[in-house]
């Protein structure tokens, strides 16, 4: 049986080291909590560190067997690899560079160093345990290189990978030096996810100039596999925090919270200590109010918890004195005897305590400067939903703002903007408050965590099956048996057979690779059979195509079906087309070719071509990703379609293309036997209008519609000399 294997930085159990003995403890995360009716089932897996450091290998044996009762399997790292690889790298490059605060990342080679260590150490305990079949699950940023060396031990297996923090627009992210192989360590997942379609564009974008590869509906082809990237908002345990609020538990404590604060109305900031929170920004703009509408001085107070986090570390330590220097002035400016404007908690609380901080709140002022998703808005909502009153505040900059749109927005650096949030949020009359809260009730209990599991696995098993589809075998002696076996016994055959790339190699200078005189010669021992016709298509141009092979007895179809020839007879347009829109377009061209040593155009009378196979290596594919984008932009309104061929970008009228010309062909010359060969994306639309019985084949690596895969133009040739 296959199981699934979760793999993350931290376990849903961290053990804690006590002069006692060890304890386990269960974490409260949302991510434990929505994937804990998977890891425990049947012989699912849950990979991670445990949380704390083990010099003993009589520990890390008790922890492995007390870990593994709970389905399991912990990774041990050392104390240098904490510091390195999580403190370091993790924490101290990739999150503050992830969240657009480049000026505080480090960009330490030793830290990359052990951060590279560390994730083989995730991958080979992956690979210690993973069969044939098994899913694998990787979680965050912690791990974006465990996919691909997965991968390398695993060539089929399946894998997804989701970032629960955000990705950054590509000028933050190509700050990072080793940006290249973190792409690349990501691609080894078949599925990669994100939280929102923002975070979802900004890696596209990123892989578009990094690495030079361009997407279709958020699809990358990587060698020979296609790799979906998607958007999938996380949600929380609804059926929990809406439970909470109305156990017995959460009344007793909100009830003894209320006698010790008085009858004052509460705003709740609940955060860990982190930068990207906004904490200093939010008790600002809280000051503000209190100066601006002094009428709602002891009247309100606001309940700040921060979680503690990596006080240790400079910028935190720094972080958390800012914090309590601000609680204390504002508490020294506005106090009163009876009455105090902060109530400040440095320390986690227990899920009750926060559950009743929630029911209390008349308030939540949720406004970090940048946040992947932010689950504390969602468990606000659902703890607030039975009495239906409650205001909710959000950063424009958390990724559940695209959810929550019937939430107050506000953009955390407009202190002004949050004062009147504010002001709106207190004077909201209880009908508004029930109407907003009742719309994002219904979605976040509608889209909750488990719902986010099945549509991340859902989509998993989509883009494998597709894989599946599109997989080309390589082509054996029994298929050729095959083929042949299907030519003979036909009496009419129709062969449909691209040009560069298929019957001809690529060349520097496309005008070089003129047919020699054994493809010459293949072509017309083809044709002089009566039972066969042979049809050259391809996206020359019609002049080119008729010089070199314009003599031999066979059709030939033209800038990817623009003119067409049937044997013996004149070249016919398929349609009338408007070529006027290749003067707004050509300059675009020129343009890059001024910037681009080594490129130039070649202009067809209804598409225009940008070669790039002379410009030096990177900067080619660079300019073409560059360019590739400016035409799509420019082509949507003008009926124009951009194809991405092998170093070339062509730009053509939409309404034609080699599927279009070859079901003509189909329709007007019904044959026997039908057999498509093609190198790149402008064939699958001809492998696409193949009948069911056809042979189609694809030279070259890579996924295709077609049956069957070559490795070049030389086994083609062998292919076709063998149906003589």
């Amino acid at each position: 049986m296959s199981k699934i294997i979760i793999v993350s930085n931290r376990l849903p159990l961290r053990v804690e080291k006590k002069a006692e003995g060890m304890k386990f403890k269960p974490s409260e995360g949302g991510l434990a909590t929505g994937l804990g009716s998977i890891y425990k089932e049947g012989d699912n897996v849950w990979v991670g560190w445990p949380g704390a450091f083990f010099s003993d290998s009589t520990e890390e044996s008790n922890v492995t067997l007390r870990l593994k009762q709970e389905n399991m399997l912990p990774v041990f790292l050392t104390q240098e690899e904490i510091h390195n690889y999580y403190e370091g790298f993790s924490n101290e490059t990739l999150w503050p560079t992830y969240h657009y605060f480049s000026q505080y990342a480090v960009y330490e080679p030793e830290f990359w160093e052990s951060y590279k260590r560390v994730n083989q150490k995730f991958a080979d305990a992956v690979v210690s345990i993973a069969e044939k079949g098994d899913i694998v699950w990787v979680h965050d940023y912690q791990l974006l290189l465990v996919p691909q060396m997965i991968r390398d031990k695993f060539p089929d297996i399946t894998i997804g990978f989701f970032q629960h923090i955000p990705f950054p627009s590509f000028e933050v992210f190509r700050l990072l030096p080793w940006r290249r192989e973190l792409i690349q360590g990501m691609f080894g997942a078949d599925l990669i996810g994100f939280h929102t379609y923002d975070d979802m564009r900004h890696f596209l974008s990123a892989v578009s100039r990094v690495v030079a590869k361009s997407n279709s509906s958020g699809i990358i082809e990587v060698g020979n596999r296609s790799v979906l990237v998607d958007s999938f908002p996380m949600g929380i345990d609804y059926d929990k925090y809406s439970g909470l609020a109305i156990s017995d538990e959460t009344g007793e404590r909100e009830k003894r919270y209320r006698e010790s604060l008085g009858d004052v109305r509460l705003i709740l900031s609940m955060d860990r200590l982190d930068y990207s929170k906004g904490i200093p920004q939010r008790l600002a703009a809280f000051e503000a109010f209190l100066t601006n509408y002094p009428e709602y001085r002891e009247k309100i107070s606001l309940l700040l918890q921060v979680v503690p986090s990596r006080d240790k570390v400079e910028k935190y330590k720094k972080l958390k004195e800012e914090i309590e220097l601000l609680v204390g002035r504002i508490n020294g400016k506005f106090s009163r005897i009876k009455w105090t404007p902060i109530h400040y908690f440095y320390r986690s609380l227990p899920i009750n305590a926060i559950s009743a901080f929630y029911g209390m709140s008349d308030v939540a002022l949720v406004t970090p400067m940048r946040d992947g998703m932010n689950l504390v808005c969602k468990e606000y909502i659902a703890s607030k939903a039975h009495e239906g009153r409650g205001v909710l505040i959000l950063s424009e900059m958390a990724g559940a703002a695209k959810e929550l749109s019937d939430a107050i927005l506000v953009n955390p650096n407009n202190q002004k903007q949050m004062v009147e949030a504010l002001y709106r949020a207190l004077t909201m009359p209880a009908p508004e408050q029930k109407k907003h809260l009742d719309v994002m009730n219904d979605s976040i209990k509608k889209y909750n965590i488990h719902h986010w599991v099945k549509l991340f696995m859902d989509r998993l098993t989509f883009i494998k099956e597709e894989q599946k589809q599109q997989a080309t075998k390589m082509i054996d002696l029994n298929a050729i048996g095959t083929i042949k076996d299907e030519y003979r016994k036909a009496d009419s055959r129709v062969l449909f057979l691209d040009y560069d790339g298929t019957l001809v190699g690529f060349n520097n200078d496309p005008k070089k690779v003129a047919p020699d005189e054994e493809l010459v010669s293949l072509l017309d021992d083809l044709s002089k059979d009566d039972k066969n016709r042979v049809v050259v298509i391809s996206g020359r141009d019609k002049n080119t195509l008729n010089e070199w092979l314009g003599g031999l007895d066979i059709d030939l179809i033209c800038e990817h079906g623009v003119w067409l020839r049937e044997r013996g007879s004149n070249w016919k347009n398929i349609t009338k087309l408007d070529p006027s829109w290749k003067d707004q377009i050509k300059p675009v061209l020129d343009r890059y070719v001024d910037r681009t040593p080594g490129s130039f155009i070649e202009e067809k009378d209804f598409s225009l071509a940008w070669h790039y196979r002379k410009v030096e290596t990177g900067l080619g594919e660079m300019r073409a990703r560059e360019l590739t984008s400016h035409l799509k932009y420019l082509a949507a309104p003008m009926d124009l379609m951009v194809l991405e061929g092998d170093m070339v970008v062509e730009i053509k009228n939409s309404q034609v293309n080699k599927g279009r010309a070859a079901q003509k062909w189909i329709e007007k010359f019904p044959a026997e036997f039908n057999l498509a060969i093609g190198d790149d994306k402008t064939d699958e639309d001809t492998f696409s209008v193949m009948p069911d019985e056809a042979f189609t084949i694809k030279v070259g690596i890579g996924n295709s519609n077609a049956d069957y895969s070559v490795e070049d133009h030389d086994q083609v040739r062998v292919l076709l000399k063998s149906l003589l």
